[in-house]
């Protein structure tokens, strides 16, 4: 059975930094592709970043790249979202789900079409 479970959502400030975590289990190699999403109330929920295991190709919203880093590790069967450089904004939950191929994440599937997912974690970037 395929589980995702995120973590490490937190009130953080401006210009500030965080990880989320989401641990996986029951997902096989070689094109199987965890993404993060988030959603901000009254909002649309937005891919994020995707990484597909056991290639490694990544791929980052517009609105986040060059400042959050997705990573995986697979013996602790982990994906990591590093962001930096947060911005204020309305608090968002982030949810990672199972996207294969990551094309929920790059909006070439609607995101409801997914249907593993994590509880998702929130975060706040305020003063």
């Amino acid at each position: 059975q395929v589980q995702l479970m995120e973590s490490g959502g937190d009130l953080v400030q401006p210009g500030g930094s965080l990880t989320l975590s989401c641990v996986h289990s029951g997902i096989s190699l070689p094109l199987d592709a965890i993404g993060w999403f988030r959603q901000a109330p009254g909002k649309e929920r937005e891919g994020v970043s995707c990484i597909i295991n056991g290639v490694g190709t990544v791929y980052y919203a517009d609105s986040v790249k060059g400042r959050f880093i997705i990573s995986n590790d697979n013996a602790k069967n982990t994906v990591d979202l590093q962001m930096h450089s947060l911005k204020p904004e309305a608090p968002a939950t982030y949810y990672c789900a199972a996207d294969p191929l990551c094309k929920a994440t790059m909006n070439q599937i609607p995101y409801k079409d997914l249907a593993l997912w994590g509880h998702g974690t929130l975060v706040t970037v305020s003063t």
